[in-house]
């Protein structure tokens, strides 16, 4: 039996190595074989992930995630995290997906890979009821004289920064937070998605804020993975085409954001 060379037989004990460590194979795989799908989301954002009174995480991003698991034949398990931990939660192993109505951006698509868009959103604007009428358009709040607030790390923060940056701005924890600072009179305007805004109006009434709902920003949203997961992502496109192709995707819409029945049971 002749003697592998040195260098050779190095080479191969390191591409051996990288084929036997689990972290090198696609997250697809390893769901298959573990049995269960993790999934990382924060349940404060209503109308995608929010917690019902029984202390179960609903919301229209579980419900897409309660298909996929049928889809695979596995379990699901959905896993709450603080939104400023959330892709180091995803990076670390600790679940296999971020669906949580993440903004795909330049700055996060460095660090992880997200799917095709599953919904393309904007950035609107919460008022104070009595500037209705005086504040007709997000510009019209670009001047020192106003306060306006939003989440912190969010996309919603960025639009604030960058096209309010005149204004008072104060970031918070949660969307919660930062909204009643308006509702309460201690901030002029609320920044954040166009859908989250829709429910929240309806929760807290037209008589406390005005909606301005023209999206003064476009943002897609995507469901994001860890990098080198080709399978994945292949089987996530998939997914979401079939989905909206079948006709389950207009199904969820129609609930979540259509229908407003839910909020009896999140209240």
């Amino acid at each position: 039996m002749k003697k592998i060379p040195v260098m050779f037989g190095l080479a191969f004990g390191i591409l051996l190595t990288l084929f036997n460590d689990p972290t090198h194979a696609d997250t697809l795989s390893d769901i298959k074989k573990t049995g269960v799908l993790k999934v990382c989301l924060e349940p404060a954002y209503m109308p995608f992930e929010i917690t019902n009174k029984r202390g179960e995480i609903v919301g229209f991003d579980p419900d897409i995630a309660a298909l996929m698991v049928q889809q695979l034949g596995v379990k699901l398990e959905l896993i709450s995290t603080a939104w400023d931990g959330i892709i180091p939660a995803l990076l670390t192993d600790k679940c296999d997906i971020i669906m949580s109505g993440m903004t795909i951006t330049k700055e996060r698509s460095q660090t992880i890979d997200f799917s095709q868009p599953y919904m393309v959103i904007g950035q609107t604007v919460l008022l104070r009821k009595d500037l209705a009428g005086k504040i007709k358009s997000y510009k019209d709040l670009n001047t020192p004289q106003y306060k306006i607030a939003s989440k912190l790390g969010t996309t919603g923060e960025i639009a604030a920064k960058k096209y309010l940056s005149k204004a008072h701005y104060s970031s918070f924890e949660t969307e919660q937070e930062a909204l009643m600072e308006v509702v309460n009179g201690k901030a002029d305007a609320f920044i954040y998605d166009s859908p989250y805004n829709a429910v929240a109006i309806g929760q807290h009434g037209a008589d406390k804020l005005v909606f301005l709902d023209k999206p003064f920003t476009e943002e897609p949203l995507g469901w994001g993975v860890r990098k080198g997961n080709p399978e994945f992502m292949k089987w996530l496109n998939g997914f979401l085409t079939k989905m909206k192709k079948e006709g389950a995707y207009d199904q969820l819409y129609q609930k979540w954001f259509k229908n407003t029945d839910w909020l009896k049971d999140v209240q």
